[in-house]
């Protein structure tokens, strides 16, 4: 089980990163559409992370960090 949420964690990490990139490109975008999907990028950035946290307490419950 510890594998799993290693990886699941690895894999999170790796998502905020590119979602991240994908926000840091937009903001040199001038286009129409922009800001808005700069807002949408952000908010999935926060949920990605919040996905990533969870991640990372569940796996420090079942590795033990909590006893």
């Amino acid at each position: 089980m510890e594998l799993w949420l290693s990886y699941g964690v690895y894999i999170a990490i790796a998502a905020v990163f590119v979602v991240l990139a994908f926000g840091v490109v937009n903001l040199v975008r001038t286009d129409a559409k922009a800001a808005s999907r700069s807002n949408k990028l952000m908010r999935l950035r926060v949920l990605v992370q919040f996905i990533a946290i969870i991640l990372l307490v569940i796996l420090g419950a079942v590795a033990g960090a909590f006893r």
